[in-house]
C-alpha cells in the first residue's frame, strides 16, 4: 500500500515553506564551501583551508574544520577540548546514532550547505543533532530546534511520513525512545487509523486493479486529506464509482511493515483510543500472516469476513506496494515491508528452516509471537479460534513463555467449538500432543461453566417478563452452550478417531479424554465408536480387561441402527458389549412399535390370530452382516 503525503516536504531554515525541504544554516563561521566531496570511504570539504579535524564514524573519514562544529556542537566543542592530539586532531564517534549518513547531514549544516530533510533521514538526523548537543545555547535555530520543528509540523501531520518515522527508528535504540519519537510516531499513526475515514480519500497505484480486487480496495492507496472535505473518491481514471467507501482495514498493510515492538505500540495506543476489538484482532492477524507466513497459514480469511470488507477467501502475502508507474520518490519500498512470500509443506522442522533461510531467525519469531499474544484483544472472538491454535503450535514449536501460552490456551478453550480437526493436529511428544488438547477441553468446560453461572446471564424470575412468553435469557445462554459442547463433543469425536491410529498412544489418555465431556454433550456415540474401533484395530494386543475399559467410555443405547448392526459382527470388541449392543437395539425396536399403533395393531392382530405371542427376533453374525449398511460394511472391511 502506497500512501502519499500532501505535506511531504519544507524549508525550514532562513524561512518556512513546505515545498522543497532544504535546512541550511544562516551562518557558518569563517570557513566558505561550494559543498562536499566523497572520495572512496572519505569525505572532503570543498575549499581552500586545509581540515585541522578528522572524524572517524565506522568506516568512514570525515575531513572538516574545527571552528564549524565548535559553533554550533557542544560535544564537539568539550572533545575537542579534552584532545590533546596535535593537528589534524582525530575523534572517533562510532557511537553517534544515525551513523555516518546522520553525521554527514549535520556537519553540512554546521557548514551551511542545504540539506534536504526527508522522512527517512529525520529521526537519524534528530538523534544525531541531541548527542552532538546542538542546542539552542549555542546558536540560535541550531539542528535540534530544526529537527524538532519538522518532526512536529511536517512528519507528524502526515499517515505516510509517521510510518516510515517510525520504520526508521528501528536503528536509533535507545535514542529514539528517550526523544519521544517513538511514542509520538505511534500516537499520530493510532489518531489518524481511529479518525473519521471522511478524511481520507483514494488514489489508485500505477496497477490497473482487476474487478474483484477493485471492490476490495486490495489495489489502492489513501491519502491523507487535511481539509474538511467530507467527499470521498476514486481517480476517475481508474474507477468511475465514487460512491465507494473507506474500507475498516485500510490502516493493516501500513502498520504490518514495523517491527514488532513498534507495531506492539501502535496496536496499544489504538486500543487506548477504543477502536473495535474484532479490527484488531483482525490487524493482528494481518501482521502475523506478513511475518510468520510458515507458521500463521491461511490466518486471514476470516478478516475479510469479520470486517465485511469482500469475499476474498485467501490472504495476500506479498508486497504488492510498489507502483510500476506514476511512483515518485515518496512511494514504499519494497524491502519496507519485509514480506515473505510463500509458505512450505511439511511439518513445523521445515518451517523453522524456511523461516530462518529467510531471515527470520528462531529468537525474533518467539518474540513476534510472545509480543502478538500479549496484544490479543480479550473479548471473545476477537481473533479465529483457527488462528490462536496456529499461534499456539508455533509458541510449542518455538518454547514461549509458560504463562503465555497459558493463557493463550484459556482463549482457544473460550472458543473451541469454532475449532477443526485440522487445527487440533498438533505434534506433540508421540504422534500428535494429546494432552495439550485435553487442556484445552479443560478451559472450554470451566469458561462454559462460568459463563453458565454468570448472573448477567440469568434473567429474572419475577416481573414483567415472567409470564410475558419471552424467551428468559439464562434459557438462550442455556441453548448456546448445549449447541457449543455438542459441537465440542463432535470435534472430539473425531479427534480421538484420528490419534486412536497412533500405536503409542496409552489407552489412559484415550480415556480420560474421551469422557471429559458430560453425557449430554452427545446425543449419538456413533463418533465416539468409531474412534473405539480405531484405537482397537490400531492396538490389537490390548487385554480383554483393557478392551471393556475402553468400551465403558460408550453408552450402547446412544448407538443409531447402522452403528449397532455393525458393533454386533464387529470381532475387535468384547463380547459382553456385542450382547448389551444387540439388548440395545432389541429394546429399541420394542419401544418403537410400542409407540406406533399401527405396528401395535398388527401385533394384535397376529397375536389373536396365531394364539402366539410376539417375540422380537435376535440376529445372527450372518444375518447383521448382510443387513449391514455399506458405509460400515466398508469400514469393516478395511478395519479387518
Amino acid at each position: 500500500m502506497m500512501w502519499e503525503s500532501e505535506s511531504d516536504s519544507g524549508v525550514i531554515g532562513g524561512g518556512r515553506e513546505y515545498g522543497n525541504e532544504v535546512l541550511s544554516s544562516n551562518k557558518h563561521g569563517s570557513v566558505k564551501t561550494d559543498g562536499f566531496e566523497l572520495r572512496g570511504q572519505s569525505w572532503f570539504v570543498s575549499t581552500d583551508i586545509s581540515s585541522d579535524l578528522l572524524v572517524k564514524i565506522c568506516d568512514m573519514n570525515f575531513h572538516l574544520h574545527k571552528y564549524p562544529l565548535l559553533s554550533r556542537s557542544g560535544k564537539m566543542n568539550r572533545l575537542i577540548y579534552e584532545s590533546r592530539e596535535p593537528n589534524p586532531t582525530i575523534l572517533i564517534l562510532d557511537d553517534l546514532p544515525g551513523g555516518p549518513e546522520a553525521f554527514e547531514l549535520a556537519s553540512k549544516f554546521c557548514y551551511g550547505v542545504p540539506v534536504d530533510l526527508t522522512a527517512t533521514n529525520i529521526s537519524g538526523l534528530r538523534c544525531a543533532a541531541e548527542y552532538l548537543e546542538m542546542t539552542e545555547d549555542l546558536e540560535e535555530g541550531n539542528l535540534i530546534f530544526k529537527t524538532e520543528a519538522f518532526l512536529s509540523y511536517v512528519v507528524l501531520s502526515s499517515w505516510r511520513d509517521s510510518i516510515l518515522v517510525l520504520k526508521s527508528c528501528e536503528k536509533l535504540s535507545p535514542w529514539a525512545e528517550n526523544l519521544q519519537i517513538v511514542r509520538r510516531c505511534s500516537e499520530s499513526i493510532a489518531w489518524k487509523a481511529c479518525s473519521n475515514p471522511k478524511g481520507i480519500r483514494w488514489a489508485y497505484t500505477g496497477k490497473s486493479p482487476s474487478p474483484s480486487r477493485t471492490n476490495n480496495f486490495k489495489s489502492s492507496s489513501p491519502r491523507w486529506n487535511e481539509t474538511k472535505d467530507s467527499s470521498l473518491y476514486c481517480s476517475p481514471s481508474r474507477n468511475n464509482n465514487n460512491n465507494q467507501l473507506v474500507p475498516p482495514d485500510w490502516w493493516f498493510e501500513d502498520v504490518s511493515i514495523l517491527r514488532i515492538d513498534h507495531f506492539v505500540r501502535v496496536i496499544t495506543a489504538i486500543k487506548v483510543k477504543g477502536m473495535r476489538f474484532e479490527l484488531l484482532g483482525a490487524a493482528i492477524m494481518h501482521y502475523a500472516g506478513k511475518w510468520l507466513p510458515g507458521l500463521i497459514k491461511e490466518a486471514a480469511p476470516a478478516t475479510t469476513s469479520t470486517l465485511g470488507g469482500g469475499g476474498g477467501d485467501e490472504m495476500s502475502v506479498s508486497c504488492g506496494s510498489n507502483s510500476s508507474g506514476g511512483s515518485s520518490g515518496h512511494d514504499w519500498k519494497g524491502g519496507l515491508h519485509m514480506v515473505l512470500s510463500g509458505k512450505p509443506n511439511g511439518h513445523q522442522d521445515s518451517t523453522i528452516t524456511f523461516l530462518a533461510g529467510h531471515g527470520i531467525t528462531p529468537k525474533e519469531q518467539r518474540m513476534i509471537v510472545e509480543s502478538l499474544i500479549s496484544i490479543i484483544p480479550p473479548q471473545k472472538d476477537s481473533v479465529t479460534c483457527s488462528f490462536l491454535l496456529r499461534l499456539l503450535r508455533s509458541a510449542n514449536m518455538l518454547k514461549v513463555a509458560q504463562a503465555l501460552t497459558t493463557e493463550l490456551e484459556k482463549r482457544v478453550g473460550m472458543q473451541l467449538e469454532q475449532a477443526t480437526l485440522q487445527d487440533l493436529l498438533i505434534k506433540g511428544e508421540t504422534m500428535y500432543d494429546v494432552d495439550l488438547v485435553q487442556r484445552l477441553l479443560e478451559h472450554f468446560l470451566v469458561q462454559e461453566q462460568t459463563e453458565g453461572s454468570s448472573p448477567s446471564r440469568m434473567s429474572p424470575s419475577r416481573g414483567m417478563y415472567a409470564n410475558a412468553g419471552v424467551p428468559r435469557a439464562n434459557s438462550i445462554s442455556g441453548n448456546n452452550s448445549q449447541n457449543a459442547k455438542m459441537r465440542v463433543a463432535r470435534l472430539v469425536d473425531s479427534y480421538l478417531t484420528e490419534v486412536a491410529r497412533d500405536r503409542n498412544l496409552p489407552l489412559t489418555k484415550f480415556q480420560v479424554l474421551a469422557e471429559a465431556l458430560p453425557e449430554s454433550a452427545r446425543t449419538c456415540d456413533d463418533g465416539l465408536y468409531r474412534a473405539i474401533d480405531s484405537y482397537l484395530k490400531a492396538h490389537p494386543t490390548l487385554s480383554e480387561h483393557e478392551r471393556k475399559r475402553l468400551c465403558r467410555v460408550m453408552d450402547c443405547q446412544k448407538l443409531s441402527v447402522d452403528a449397532c448392526m455393525h458393533a454386533a459382527q464387529n470381532e475387535r470388541l468384547p463380547l459382553r458389549v456385542v450382547v448389551q449392543v444387540l439388548f440395545s437395539e432389541q429394546v429399541k425396536i420394542s419401544n418403537v412399535m410400542a409407540n406406533t399403533p399401527s405396528l401395535k395393531e398388527s401385533t394384535m392382530l397376529g397375536e389373536a390370530m396365531q394364539g402366539t405371542t410376539y417375540q422380537p427376533m435376535i440376529p445372527n453374525r450372518k444375518t447383521l452382516i448382510e443387513a449391514t449398511p455399506q458405509s460400515f460394511q466398508a469400514r469393516r472391511v478395511g478395519c479387518s
